[in-house]
């Protein structure tokens, strides 16, 4: 068992080697942290910790580092975390009320977050597998070539040209419009799909050419799916990182790469109830090739939507307190934010 004053030791431990990167020694915590007892003291606590597989020595000097066990046990002690100051929630939403549409806001997030933590940002880009069509709108960008526009009820827009063989009106445009509309609003994405891809009755027989391209653009539209895709920035703040990792960061790189990696260890992160964030620290990640680092997420939704996760990846010398504010902090403004859409 560690005494309060062992956890406080611990603490100060995380806190001063996260911000030095150097080992610390109990002079240091005695000068640094106000326990008011003597260096003796604080190394008889040391002890008890490194005991408990909690500290160690990265070498013979006196200092010691936190473990992958001494990080959790720091994490599952956090009471409760630094809110973000002012600034920074105005700059959140300043910065990603500009999105004009999900692709630019999903974008914008994930610079967000690396900014504000120094770590590599990730996000999922959310099922719409139970999105409704909110509108469909054909514009013509030459007499044969249509630019097909999928609007659904989350804010998600997909863009796509179709090139016809022949020329069609604004008037048959504007009558092809109306009747996808009627076809497909309000229905799900597969169920406009299928709407779609059928025949079409009640149309000029002389446009089923055209209405057989654009009807097949748009059921492929309606029909993707982008759940399984990670939108990524920040890798620059991971290569600063490299020295806190044993070998090469090669193979961290490549893991995530490897997004169905990151996607397996998102949907089997637990979230901390009291926090908002889930945390998955070293060794706990070493079955998705991810040994080396921590990860901290959150989840963002829709109501009536899958959940997607948030979060960002670095060396498990991370300042937890601060990225565990900022992932859940943006998280939050992303589900307000599409929920509001």
């Amino acid at each position: 068992m560690v005494s309060d004053r062992g956890l406080a030791v611990l603490r100060a431990i995380v806190q001063d080697y996260v911000a030095s990167r150097e080992p610390v020694g109990s002079k240091t915590i005695v000068e640094r942290h106000a326990f008011g007892v003597s260096a003796a003291t604080i190394r008889n606590d040391m002890a008890l910790l490194e005991e408990e597989e909690l500290i160690a020595a990265p070498h013979t000097s006196s200092g010691r580092i936190p473990t992958d066990k001494g990080y959790r046990v720091f994490v599952d002690q956090l009471s409760e975390l630094r809110p973000l100051s002012q600034a920074q929630r105005h700059a959140i939403e300043t910065f990603l009320g500009e999105s004009s549409d999900l692709d630019e806001l999903l974008a914008r997030t994930v610079r967000l977050i690396a900014q504000l933590t120094n770590q590599l940002a990730v996000v999922q880009y959310p099922s719409f597998a139970s999105s409704r069509v909110r509108h469909v709108e054909l514009v013509s960008l030459a007499p044969e070539r249509v630019l097909c526009i999928l609007i659904t009820d989350s804010g998600q827009v997909e863009q796509r040209v179709a090139e016809l063989v022949s020329p069609v009106d604004d008037e048959t445009l504007a009558a092809l419009r109306t009747r996808f509309n009627e076809l497909a609003a309000g229905r799900t994405l597969a169920e406009a799909a299928q709407a779609l891809s059928g025949e079409v009755p009640e149309l000029d027989p002389r446009h089923a050419e055209v209405l057989h391209t654009l009807a097949t653009t748009l059921a492929e539209q309606a029909r993707v799916q982008r759940g399984d895709r990670l939108v990524v920035a920040g890798a620059a703040n991971l290569v600063r990182t490299e020295q806190d990792f044993a070998g090469s960061i090669l193979g961290v790189i490549e893991a995530i790469e490897e997004q169905v990696v990151l996607l397996k260890l998102f949907g089997e992160m637990a979230a901390d109830h009291q926090h908002g964030v889930a945390v998955s620290i070293g060794r706990e990640n070493a079955p998705f090739g991810l040994g080396e680092t921590s990860v901290v997420a959150s989840s963002f939704a829709v109501a009536g939507r899958d959940l997607s996760r948030l979060g960002v990846v670095g060396p498990t010398r991370m300042d937890y307190t601060t990225s565990m504010a900022a992932v859940r902090a943006v998280a939050r403004y992303l589900s307000r934010a599409l929920g509001e859409h």
